[in-house]
């Protein structure tokens, strides 16, 4: 579902992703770790198109991001580590927003919406303007709004972060279920029990390399993921 080959991405004449390949596979979660400035961000905005960068290839469903954005774009969901909503609408003004854009009719959108809303504790919010909401709730808003047209690829950058304990635990099992389904999800965490709970595989940068990259159990063995990652740094 998604491939990354030699990707390399620089500011200036620093050059902060060296060169990295990965794969995602159909159904697959993929842990991305690393210390703060270790690229991971920068690229996961490559992935979803934000970002033009100097060599390599990344791939979507077998499709160039560069040569195919739209079609790229319309199969992956996107939430960023500190996600920027439009303020001035309330919450279903957003989300329906977000549904025109990826085509998703009223009586499907209406029946995902109260789904995910209420999972997430934030249905009964959705009527208020977002901001007057907290980051968590608009954590939570930001959330409903990738999962509600059903990408065949997430990416997400510290989607953990601003969360509460029910509200994560509804976020990994819905991970979880879409995987089942043959959804591919590749996110980026500090939280290394979750990745070591939840991923298959996971891939370690540092310095704009990956150092370490595989499936979770054969990295880890009789360690802890953070007992590797400590190890490695």
């Amino acid at each position: 579902m998604l491939e990354i080959i030699n990707y390399r991405k620089s500011y200036g004449n620093n050059e902060v992703v060296k060169g990295i390949s990965l794969e995602v596979c159909d159904g697959e979660i993929f842990g991305f770790i690393g210390h703060n400035g270790a690229g991971k961000t920068t690229t996961i905005k490559s992935i979803v198109g934000i970002l033009p960068f100097e060599a390599g290839e990344i791939r979507i469903d077998g499709k160039n991001i560069v040569d195919y954005p739209m079609e790229c774009k319309s199969i992956t969901s996107y939430l960023p580590d500190n996600p920027d909503l439009y303020e001035n609408l309330t919450g279903i003004q957003y989300l329906n927003f977000i549904c025109n854009i990826f085509g998703v009719d009223e009586n499907t959108r209406y029946h995902r919406i109260e789904e995910i809303a209420k999972e997430l504790e934030i249905f009964d919010n959705l009527g208020d303007s977002i901001s007057s909401y907290s980051h968590g709730m608009k954590q939570k808003v930001a959330l409903v709004s990738a999962l509600v047209h059903q990408p065949k690829l997430l990416v997400l950058d510290e989607p953990f972060v601003g969360l509460d304990p029910r509200a994560s635990f509804t976020l990994k099992q819905r991970m979880k279920d879409m995987c089942a389904r043959g959804c591919s999800i590749f996110f980026s965490t500090h939280v290394l029990e979750v990745v070591e709970k939840l991923c298959d595989k996971v891939a370690i940068l540092k310095a704009g390399e990956i150092v370490c990259m595989g499936k979770t159990e054969e990295i880890i063995k009789d360690q802890s993921l953070e007992e590797v990652f400590l190890e490695i740094d």
